[in-house]
């Protein structure tokens, strides 16, 4: 077995990507304090051809050195816009007949491994605050809430690895 060197990953040029046919899928920051995990969420999206990032409340917004960092070039080839309100963007996917889902702990939600996403729906996924999760009022607005299972001591995981675990699992759905 022999590592692949860069040069022969056939990876696309941002051109391509944008080009690219994508998954039903956005991503939405609530209030996201690092800037190392909104780079992350870019370079994820980018990985899991997703079709746009919103950005909302105190979440940082390119260019910026530390987001710059950790996406690694993926702010200039995944869709982005901000919104000083997570509700209003709510709003419009609403009306553009997405189905709003905040990934959070909550009453009654669903754990990820047994969601069936529908391929002939839109999704909006909605992550929270390092902290405080989603805001209540988002929830409130939202049709489902997704949880991811987990077994330890924690109960939590960072979001960056929350939104890399959801965005596997709706990718794999989506292209299988």
């Amino acid at each position: 077995m022999r590592k692949l060197k860069n040069s022969e990953l056939d990876r696309k040029t941002i051109e391509e990507f944008k080009q690219s046919k994508k998954i039903p899928v956005s991503v939405i920051l609530d209030n996201i304090r690092s800037m190392n995990n909104i780079g992350s969420v870019f370079r994820t999206a980018d990985a899991f051809l997703i079709e746009k990032i919103y950005l909302c409340g105190i979440t940082a917004v390119p260019p910026h050195n530390d987001i710059r960092k950790t996406a690694l070039g993926a702010t200039e080839s995944v869709e982005w816009e901000y919104f000083s309100e997570t509700k209003d963007v709510l709003s419009k996917l609403k009306q553009d007949n997405y189905k709003i889902i905040s990934v959070e702990q909550a009453e009654n939600s669903i754990l990820l491994n047994n969601f069936s996403v529908e391929k002939n729906k839109k999704y909006a996924l909605i992550f929270g605050n390092e902290v405080k999760g989603v805001e209540q009022k988002v929830v409130n607005i939202s049709d489902i809430c997704l949880e991811i299972p987990q077994e330890g001591t924690k109960h939590s995981l960072n979001i960056s690895v929350s939104v890399g675990v959801v965005l596997w699992d709706f990718y794999k759905q989506f292209i299988s």
